[in-house]
C-alpha cells in the first residue's frame, strides 16, 4: 500500500511538472505573436505614447487599412496567393502522378526512376546550377519561375508512393476488367481514396510556396512580381515606412513599426486560417506510408 501512494505521488509531481514545464513552453512560443498581433491593433497615438504596449486601452485597425491602400502590398499579397493556390494545385498533381506510376510493379524503368528520384534527395544541384537551368528555360523573372522548378520533390513523391502502395492492386484489376485505363483509374479511383495524403502533402506545399523567399530573391528582378515574403523582408530591414517606394498612398501613415507587425500578421494568418479546414485529414495523412496493412 505504500509503494502504491509512493507511486502515485511521484505521477502526480510528475505530470505537474510536464504541465508547467509545457505551459511555460507554450507562453514563450505565443508570446511573439501574442504581442505582434498587439502592435498591429494598437492606436497610433497610444504606441507612440508608450512604446510597450500589452493590451492597449485603444483599438484601431489603421495599419491594416494603411497596408491594403497600398498597391504595392495588395499586389504582392495577390502574387503569394496565386503561388500558393496555382503552385499547390500543380505540384499535388505531379506528385500524385509519379507516385502512382511508380507503385504499379507492371510500370517498365520502375527501378530506374525510383534510384533517381532518391538521388535527388541524396544530392543537391546547387544554388548556380539550378539558376543556369531556371536561364535556359527562360524563367528569370517569371512568377513561374517558383513554381516550375518545385513542382515535386522526392520525399513527398517516395512518401505518397508508399501511401499508394497500401491501397490493394484488386482495385487497379477491377477498373482495367471493367475498360477503365490508367489516367481514368487514377483519377475516378486512386485520388478519392488519397484525400488525407493530398490534404497532408497540400498543407506543406501551400506553405511552401506561401513562404517562398530565397528563390523569389534569385529569380525575380521586377518588384512587381515580389511575393508577400520578400516585400515583408524590405519593409522588416527599413529603418522608416517612407523608405519603401510600396506606400504611395497621401495618408498619414501609422509608425513603421506598427505596419511591420501589421504585415507579418497579413504574411502568417492565412495559413493559420487553412489548417484547421484541413485538420481532420492531416491528422491521418501526417502517418502517410508508415504503417502497411
Amino acid at each position: 500500500m505504500k509503494v502504491y501512494r509512493h507511486t502515485a505521488l511521484s505521477d502526480r509531481l510528475f505530470q505537474g511538472f510536464n504541465v508547467a514545464m509545457l505551459g511555460l513552453l507554450a507562453l514563450v512560443t505565443c508570446f511573439p505573436f501574442y504581442y505582434v498581433l498587439i502592435v498591429s491593433l494598437t492606436d497610433p497615438a497610444e504606441f507612440l505614447q508608450k512604446k510597450w504596449v500589452l493590451f492597449p486601452d485603444q483599438w484601431s485597425v489603421e495599419s491594416y487599412r494603411y497596408l491594403l491602400s497600398a498597391k504595392a502590398f495588395v499586389r504582392s499579397v495577390g502574387n503569394s496567393a496565386f503561388l500558393a493556390s496555382v503552385g499547390t494545385a500543380c505540384s499535388l498533381v505531379v506528385t500524385s502522378a509519379l507516385a502512382y506510376a511508380l507503385s504499379r510493379r507492371r510500370m517498365r524503368g520502375r527501378r530506374v526512376i525510383l534510384l533517381l528520384v532518391l538521388l535527388t534527395i541524396l544530392f543537391s544541384p546547387g544554388i548556380i546550377p539550378a539558376y543556369m537551368l531556371v536561364r535556359q528555360l527562360g524563367l528569370i523573372n517569371s512568377i513561374w519561375s517558383l513554381i516550375i522548378p518545385a513542382l515535386a520533390n522526392g520525399w513527398s513523391v517516395l512518401l505518397m508512393k508508399a501511401f499508394f502502395d497500401s491501397i490493394p492492386a484488386e482495385l487497379d484489376e477491377s477498373a482495367s476488367m471493367d475498360g477503365s485505363n490508367e489516367l481514368r483509374t487514377w483519377i475516378s479511383i486512386i485520388l478519392p481514396l488519397s484525400l488525407p495524403a493530398l490534404a497532408a502533402f497540400g498543407l506543406f506545399y501551400a506553405v511552401g510556396y506561401w513562404n517562398q523567399f530565397f528563390s523569389a530573391l534569385i529569380y525575380l528582378n521586377d518588384s512587381v512580381k515580389w511575393p508577400i515574403q520578400v516585400l515583408l523582408q524590405n519593409m522588416l530591414i527599413s529603418a522608416s515606412n517612407t523608405d519603401l517606394e510600396a506606400f504611395d498612398v497621401s495618408t498619414q501613415p501609422p509608425p513603421s513599426e506598427m505596419l511591420k507587425m501589421a504585415a507579418v500578421m497579413v504574411a502568417t494568418v492565412p495559413i493559420v486560417i487553412v489548417y484547421p479546414f484541413l485538420q481532420k485529414h492531416f491528422a491521418k495523412g501526417a502517418m502517410v506510408g508508415s504503417v502497411k496493412g
